[in-house]
């Protein structure tokens, strides 16, 4: 007889190691018990190369994981697909690139806008810092960054370092007659890179 499959996915639920700081297992959870004693089981990794993500360090996420167990096999997400993307040329390949080179060397300025930092999850700074190198080498004269500190994925006050390493990096471009800066910044959370509220004329503020 067939019956169903229900797959139910209980964010922030996982294997712990039992400690104290094991929210799982210090919690009443009687039904979760009572499947793990009774019923066939196994454990899946939810971070790193086994969702798809650039290195086994990076911490994973609900879209990710969701992605692994809809799809049922690993892929490349996020800052792997787009660092795949650059290391081939991919990218600097595709239409859209060709259009905004082709449209800032008609003197039009190159405007770069996201988050800055290496977290893996939405953003790494090496990306940014490689497209950078690619609009220099490819003869853009005026690139603005637009930065957004993160403060999330990565520690608090680590956005010091983020910054400093990228005006590093502009200051190596600015050569005779380029003008590669940063432009404007700001945080996160709550307005452009909203997604909790939902709240487009919030994200909208942001970014304008």
């Amino acid at each position: 007889m067939e019956k169903p499959i229900v797959l139910v996915i209980m964010d922030g639920v996982g294997k712990g190691d039992g400690g104290p700081g094991d929210a799982v297992k210090v919690a009443n959870t009687p039904t979760l018990d009572w499947l793990i004693a009774n019923c066939p089981h196994t454990y899946l990794k939810a971070h790193g190369t086994a969702v798809g993500l650039p290195t086994d360090e990076d911490m994973g996420n609900s879209e990710v994981g969701h992605n692994a167990l809809g799809c049922g096999q690993i892929y490349s997400q996020g800052a792997k697909l787009v660092g795949e993307s650059i290391e081939s040329g991919a990218l600097y390949a595709s239409e859209t690139w060709k259009d905004l080179i082709a449209n800032a060397k008609n003197g039009k300025a190159l405007h770069f806008l996201g988050l800055l930092s290496d977290g893996n999850v939405h953003s790494n700074i090496h990306h940014l810092i490689a497209m950078l190198r690619e609009a220099h080498k490819e003869g853009v004269k005026r690139v603005y960054c637009h930065i957004l500190l993160d403060g999330r994925d990565v520690p608090a006050t680590s956005a010091l370092e983020y910054v400093a390493q990228l005006e590093d990096v502009l200051k190596e471009l600015n050569t005779e007659g380029c003008d590669y800066a940063i432009a404007s910044g700001g945080g996160r959370m709550k307005i452009t890179m909203d997604r909790y509220e939902a709240n487009w004329p919030m994200v909208e503020a942001g970014w304008r």
